[in-house]
Parts: C-alpha cells; structure tokens; sequence
C-alpha cells in the first residue's frame, strides 16, 4: 500500500493541517503519516493560538515514520519558522524522500497569519528547489514573486517566475480570483496545462489548500503522472466542496468522504 507522509501543522477544529491530510489520505486509499510542526487553538471562526514543535523534534518525527514506513509522496503544510523549514528541508536531502508537495501556507482561511516573514526566505531558497510541485493560492503567489495576479496571463507569468525559483512545476490556484470557474494553472517548466471548474458557493472551504495538495501526493504516491495526479485532485476537492455539509459557526471544512456517505 502506498504511503504519504504530511509535515503539516495540527487543526484542533480538524478541518485543515495534518487532520485535514490524513482524512484526504484515508479517502484516496493511502497510508497517512504525519509529523506535526505546530499546535494550533483554532476553529472555523479563527485562529486563538499557534505553539510550534521544536525543529529538533520535527527532525526526530521524520525520522521515525521515514525508517519505517518510507513514504512514497510527502506533502508540506504549515511550517511557521525558518529553522523549522530548513530542517524540513535537510530531511528531506538526507533520506532522498520523493513526489515532494509544498503548499506554502501562509495563512488561515479566517486571516490569521501562519508564516513568518523570515521565513520566506528560507522557503524560496531551501525547500522550493526540492519540489516536485508547489501549490499556492493567488495572494501566496503573490508574496513569492511580488506580482499582482488577476488575469490568467498574470498566472502563468507568475507560475514561471516560481518555477524559476528551482520548483519543479508550480500550480497557481484560481479560488481567490473572480469569475463563474476556478482556474488552476499548472507549469511544468515546459508547458502550461489549465484545469477549470464551475466555483461552488459554499462557505465550507476551510482546509481547501490542504485537501488539494495532500490530494495532489497521494496521487503521485499512486504513480500517477503529475498532470494526471492534479487534475483527478481538482475533481476530488470540487465534489468535496459540492457535498460539504454544515459544520460550526465560521468558515466550515469540505467533506473528505464524500465518496462513501452523505451526511
């Protein structure tokens, strides 16, 4: 059974972050391990309180799961600091793992800020040239390459400037930009491949960036090809989105079993 490692910070509301990966995981018929970054107080209303994991015990977590249950695909999430990045980083050099999935999370879907600002350096220059693919939504992109995004023009400029930065492809998301579909654009360093789907109006997008990327790894551990693995996870987050039920007071998750029941 394919296997695929999150390195992701904890959701106490369970929507995003390592518990939002593993239910994504679970669906997609892969074996979930984790290696928690940071402890978040967080709801569907907002973010009360972030503590983060000692890079040295983010190193030890790796470790553990990797010597014993080699993940096919890893996928990063929330990693907060610089040091703690740059030990992803290392870990990642050290134990040659593969199919690397970054979402450079930078905030919650309420607003509340989840990297720092010494950080994007050490994202740019030490974990961006591992991966296989880097995920960001509009206003990520926007902080990676100071361009202002709108258009899919815009996009795919931007998705080369990231590329440019050692990624191995890039997707540009397009649920923060206007329209009746959310374009994703994906760049490979070659070609351009745009992935389109009528937006849902709902307000259960709470986890959505991680469900995505997460979903993205555990087709890649799966073998498929890359262009396949984010088109069949574009598909799996939009039903996930359709289906999702109401949950909380704020900005709810999207149902990852939506394949198995309804609520």
């Amino acid at each position: 059974m394919a296997s695929v490692l999150t390195i992701a910070g904890s959701d106490s509301s369970a929507g995003a972050g390592v518990q939002a990966d593993l239910k994504t995981f679970a669906a997609l018929g892969v074996y979930g391990t984790c290696a928690v970054t940071a402890i978040t107080a967080q709801s569907t209303r907002g973010v009360s309180g972030v503590q983060d994991v000692s890079p040295e015990m983010v190193a030890a977590q790796i470790d553990a799961v990797v010597e014993d249950i080699r993940p096919d695909a890893v996928k990063t999430g929330m990693l907060a600091s610089g040091p703690i990045i740059e030990v992803v980083a290392a870990k990642v050099r050290e134990h040659g793992l593969p199919n690397l999935v970054v979402d450079p999370v930078m905030a919650a879907k309420s607003g509340d800020r989840l990297l720092r600002e010494e950080a994007m350096a050490a994202l740019r220059e030490a974990l961006l040239p591992l991966c296989t693919v880097v995920t960001p939504n509009v206003p990520e992109a926007e902080v990676l390459t100071g361009r202002h995004i709108v258009t899919d023009e815009d996009a795919r400029r931007a998705a080369e400037e990231i590329v440019g930065l050692g990624a191995g492809a890039v997707v540009v998301k397009g649920g923060h930009r206007a329209g009746a579909d959310a374009v994703d654009i994906l760049y490979d360093g070659s070609t351009f491949q745009v992935y389109s789907a009528p937006r849902v109006d709902t307000t259960s997008t709470h986890g959505t960036g991680c469900t995505f990327a997460s979903a993205i790894a555990a087709y890649l551990a799966r073998g498929e090809p890359l262009a396949e693995a984010v088109g069949h996870a574009k598909e799996y987050l939009t039903e996930a989105l359709r289906r999702a039920y109401p949950i909380g007071g704020g900005h709810g998750p999207v149902h990852h079993f939506h394949r198995w029941w309804e609520p």
